[in-house]
């Protein structure tokens, strides 16, 4: 089953998420070869082509065994080890289209 993670940074974590991110990319790489990944990226904070201004958080699409086992992925996720978010939503998602 396909499941979203929603998750917003905690204020001023610009210098954590930079050290964490080689770590984090690695982990959404390995969903990636393993073709469950379906979606992912940062939100950026303002509506701008770039991240220049920073970001508010990330957005992941991705298929796993069980919310349970998904809530589990996200709890070692470097990100979340760093600190970096200030809360995190992970939820059953049905893809309707395409």
């Amino acid at each position: 089953m396909l499941y979203v993670i929603y998750a917003l940074d905690a204020p001023e974590v610009a210098a954590l998420r930079a050290a964490s991110r080689p770590a984090h990319l690695e982990r959404v790489r390995a969903l990636n070869e393993q073709g469950r990944l379906v979606l992912v990226g940062p939100m950026p904070r303002i509506d701008a082509p770039s991240l220049e201004a920073g970001v508010t958080g990330s957005l992941i699409v991705a298929e796993f065994d069980s919310l349970e086992i998904a809530r589990d992925w996200m709890a070692h996720d470097p990100y979340v080890k760093a600190g970096v978010y200030a809360s995190i939503d992970v939820r059953p998602f049905f893809r309707v289209n395409p």
